[in-house]
């Protein structure tokens, strides 16, 4: 049933899948667990009151999920021409210049991609939150669950914005990612974290 290709590919050599794939997978599989808690829960009379808004949630869910599978790809797209303007020559002003041009360039999708991985995992994490306090409880666990993965994407997809605006030459830009970053990491770890001690207070009565 598990289809290792991603996770071989992950493991090999080759640059990519790289860490904001795996962040983007991390993502994807927290979306898809927090699906799972809503999935148990319509349907049962104990969770009537609420079954409308846990459609609701896994419509969104569904839609984040493949948001999250898509910037797999994405991730692996952005880091082309970025590893290609780094192995670009340099001996010359005029090949430093195309050089130092084509990595600017490159450096733009190679920060907006893990920005948006962490935009979907923000909202991954208040999924979570949804689901641990109104869906079935005989799931809170797995709710728990899908907010670690969640937060652990969202640190992961933040330290390629860190590594790349770095090298970003536009100050005013590279700030504004950082920024971006920032508040996405404390919103979202925030978030994941009190749906883990909420989850845990309830496992241990």
């Amino acid at each position: 049933m598990v289809n290792t290709d991603f996770l071989d590919a992950l493991a090999s050599k080759a640059p990519t899948p790289g860490g904001g794939g795996a962040a983007a997978y991390a993502g994807a599989l927290a979306a898809a667990l927090t699906s799972m808690v809503g999935e148990l829960t319509v349907g049962k009379k104990r969770y009537a009151e609420v079954e409308g808004q846990v459609r609701s949630e896994l419509r969104e869910l569904d839609v984040t999920r493949g948001r999250l599978v898509a910037l797999i790809d994405a991730d692996a797209a952005a880091f082309a021409p970025l590893a290609a303007a780094y192995g670009m020559p340099r001996e010359t002003p005029e090949e430093q210049a195309a050089k130092d041009a084509a990595l600017q360039a490159a450096l733009v999708d190679a920060c907006e991609v893990p920005l948006e991985i962490m935009r979907q995992c923000v909202l991954v994490a208040e999924s979570c939150d949804f689901m641990a306090r109104h869906g079935s409880v005989m799931a809170v666990s797995d709710a728990g669950a899908a907010a670690v993965l969640a937060k652990a994407a969202l640190q992961a997809a933040s330290l390629n914005v860190v590594i790349n605006v770095g090298s970003m030459a536009d100050a005013e830009r590279a700030a504004r990612y950082a920024d971006e970053a920032d508040m996405l990491l404390d919103a979202g770890c925030a978030q994941a974290d009190a749906v883990f001690a909420y989850v845990m207070e309830r496992l241990r009565g």
